[in-house]
């Protein structure tokens, strides 16, 4: 009895250092995944930062091309309206012109 009361505690014994070789093994294992997904987790959010800092600039650009298109716009309007008035002094000039060709007529005719 005594052989069999050995040879059962043998067979725990076994039994047990067989379940801690399988949770050794196996926390192995999770801390190399876990050292997996923090490299993975590093680079993804080093890949988040560079798309944010590009979407950034991105939006320094457009924010600047709005203010120079806004610029450019009044620019335009500006020049279109110097135009306009231009173009009414020229208008002036050319009635002031006849004008005084029809009164250089009127004399040359009399």
């Amino acid at each position: 009895m005594e052989a069999a009361a050995q040879e059962q505690g043998i067979d725990s014994l076994a039994h047990l250092e067989e379940r801690i070789t399988k949770a050794v093994q196996a926390i192995t294992t999770l801390r190399s995944e876990n050292q997996q997904l923090q490299q993975r987790l590093k680079a993804a959010l080093d890949e988040l930062k560079s798309a944010s800092g590009a979407r950034d600039q991105g939006e320094a650009r457009a924010t600047a091309m709005q203010r120079e298109r806004d610029e450019l716009n009044l620019r335009v309007k500006r020049l279109s309206d110097e135009l306009d008035d231009l173009r009414g002094e020229r208008k002036q000039v050319r009635t002031r012109i006849e004008k005084l060709l029809n009164q250089l007529d009127l004399l040359s005719a009399s």
